[in-house]
């Protein structure tokens, strides 16, 4: 069954008519209603009796059937003349209102046209323009208001979208590369010692060959596991210390410092921030554990936490081999252990990519700097939590009375 498509009238052209049709209909009745109200009135004129007659005497008195034919006439005359007259200004005023009609619509519906413009332009790739909002403050501007604020969930949600597949995909290339290592280890060593006729020295000598490389898969997937939970979003929020964090991950690595010969001081004050306390805990562990893993005998270790310019702020300044500036902040990389390449230590190379992305899942900023005589200063900083006016009060700032340059 085929269905014919009518033209549809657009809005102007409707808004246009039906300004037309209520020009036309008030015109209409106000013209019937003085038509109306004409005939019903009765008409005075007054009559002069001036003048003689044919003999010299005065003209005779017109009787009442002279008087009301002499009516009748003059009212005819006059709503005929009326009644044409006012067919023609009704026809004048309903054109000029049809013009002035489509003119006023086109005024009221420009926004409304700014709207569908600014939509077409719209793309996947081009989420940034916003409909003009302009006085006053009438039902189109806040159409366009609700439309600006559709447009920036969908910005926000199409960056979260794009955010998630890149942590998907940098999740499974640096799997796929840190994987291959270890078994290929694995496997090389399963055939040298098959081939032939293996001792159990041998065997027992594979078998830890072929253990050491599935416990390095198992540390590199939890290290992949944790940064994609953190470049995920959080999960929980409660209010956390650093200072009460730090405090702890400083005892935890308190031996190995010592061991190491690496001189730790800490020097923690309130820095209250709102977040998920299990990555939390995670980033400033593996700060710590970076700072005594690549430090140096004799060496120093030293944690600072406070507040400054409304933010959290931890700051870890560490000794240790000397950085170019310019390879501080491939650091961050995954797998990336110094030198802007992917080498092997005892370490993986996830803590500090651990570090970035539990940061920005908490709307926190990092910098990671170069030391003059080697090392590191990595500063991180976050939204800090409402305080009470009395907490307010006693700003807690650093020792040396600066604030951190956090970037």
């Amino acid at each position: 069954m085929v269905r014919l498509r009518t033209a549809r009238l657009t809005a102007r052209a409707r808004l246009t008519l039906l300004q037309t049709a209520l020009v036309l209909a008030a015109g209409a009745a106000l013209t019937g209603l003085t038509y109306l109200l004409m005939r019903r009135n009765t008409f005075f004129t007054r009559l002069d009796r001036s003048g003689t007659g044919p003999s010299g005497t005065p003209p005779p008195m017109p009787t009442a059937v002279d008087l009301q034919g002499f009516a009748d006439r003059v009212q005819t005359a006059t709503l005929s003349a009326l009644l044409p007259q006012a067919v023609l200004a009704l026809i004048v005023v309903t054109a000029l209102a049809a013009v002035l009609g489509w003119l006023v619509a086109g005024r009221v519906l420009r926004p409304i046209r700014v709207i569908s413009s600014t939509a077409r332009r719209l793309s996947a790739e081009n989420l940034t323009e916003r409909v003009p909002v302009t006085a006053p403050a009438d039902e189109l501007s806040a159409l366009a208001g609700t439309v600006n604020g559709m447009l920036d969930r969908i910005q926000r949600g199409v960056f979260e979208r794009d955010r998630i597949l890149d942590s998907q995909r940098l999740f499974t290339a640096n799997a796929a590369h840190e994987l291959r290592t270890p078994l290929t280890t694995a496997r090389t060593a399963i055939d040298v010692t098959l081939d032939g006729n293996p001792s159990r020295a041998e065997l027992l000598a594979m078998a830890g060959d072929v253990r050491g490389a599935v416990e390095h898969m198992q540390r590199v997937l939890d290290g992949l596991l944790l940064l994609a939970r953190s470049q995920a979003g959080l999960t929980a929020r409660e209010t956390v210390d650093l200072a009460a964090v730090a405090d702890a991950a400083l005892n935890a690595a308190g031996t190995r410092a010592a061991a190491a010969g690496v001189a730790v001081r800490r020097e923690l004050r309130p820095a209250p921030v709102t977040g998920e306390p299990v990555l939390l805990e995670r980033m400033i562990g593996n700060l710590v554990d970076n700072a005594v893993r690549y430090n140096r005998a004799g060496g120093h270790l030293v944690v600072d936490t406070g507040t400054a310019g409304g933010r959290a702020v931890l700051r870890i300044s560490n000794t240790g081999r000397q950085i170019p500036p310019d390879e501080a902040k491939t650091l961050l990389e995954p797998f990336v252990h110094g030198e802007g390449t992917r080498v092997r230590t005892d370490g993986l190379g996830l803590g500090l990519s651990i570090v970035r992305a539990v940061t920005l899942a908490h709307r926190g900023r990092i910098a990671v700097a170069a030391r003059t005589g080697g090392g590191l200063d990595i500063t991180v900083d976050f939204p800090q939590n409402p305080v009470t006016k009395d907490a307010r009060s006693q700003d807690h700032r650093f020792a040396s009375g600066n604030s951190p340059s956090v970037k």
